[in-house]
């Protein structure tokens, strides 16, 4: 799924040399978590409430309430915003997105076309969104985990089950960790089962079940 299709195009932007007070009300008045930070309208960098929350004196400050104000008017985002800028492209993938957040313990990323203009931005939320999207939980409410052998055949041979009992497939996923070696873990969601113990069963007769049951989304 391209990065392109789950940004958030509508951006809130600041300057670097915006104030973290400022910075502040912008992302309250905006409900936003995330502010990508320009100089002279090129991106350099991006700030997150837990950055402008973590450069804000805390209450046991020896700080008078007008110092204290002065001082968050004065601290400007440039001085607290990561110092290196971790970006995507609008074609690249959600997976790729999450997996560089995932590894760099960020929870954004600027989205830039390939001159490198800023063209959005993709946060752990669009992530989750998109994560959701794809699982099939809306359409497919039997969830089943089945260990195969990673040979070509084993998953056809579970659809087909699936469909002889009347079964539609809302989503399939693979894993191959934490499963034996020559082996891959298989998830599956399906719809309109007319029997679903009778599923059950001829499935467990011919394959490993991880977990097999019904749940919906309220």
């Amino acid at each position: 799924m391209p990065v392109k299709d789950w940004m958030s195009k509508d951006l809130v932007t600041i300057d670097a040399d915006t104030s973290i007070m400022k910075a502040s009300r912008v992302m309250k008045q905006n409900e936003i978590q995330h502010l990508p930070v320009l100089n002279k309208g090129r991106l350099v960098g991006i700030v997150s409430d837990r950055d402008l929350k973590e450069a804000t004196p805390s209450k046991a400050t020896t700080l008078d309430i007008h110092e204290m104000y002065h001082l968050l008017d004065t601290i400007t985002v440039k001085s607290l915003m990561p110092k290196r800028l971790f970006t995507i492209t609008p074609g690249e993938t959600v997976e790729k997105a999450a997996a560089v957040m995932l590894k760099r313990h960020i929870s954004a990323l600027p989205v830039v076309d390939a001159q490198g203009t800023l063209a959005g931005i993709i946060t752990k939320g669009d992530i989750f969104r998109a994560f959701v999207s794809i699982s099939g939980i809306y359409q497919g409410p039997l969830a089943m985990g089945l260990e195969l052998p990673d040979q070509p055949g084993y998953i056809k041979q579970v659809t087909d089950v699936i469909r002889e009992h009347g079964g539609r497939i809302a989503s399939i996923m693979t894993r191959y960790e934490g499963a034996p070696e020559g082996f891959k873990r298989v998830y599956i969601r399906a719809n309109e089962v007319k029997d679903e113990k009778a599923l059950q069963k001829e499935l467990e007769s011919k394959h490993k079940i991880l977990y097999y049951f019904s749940e919906k989304v309220d």
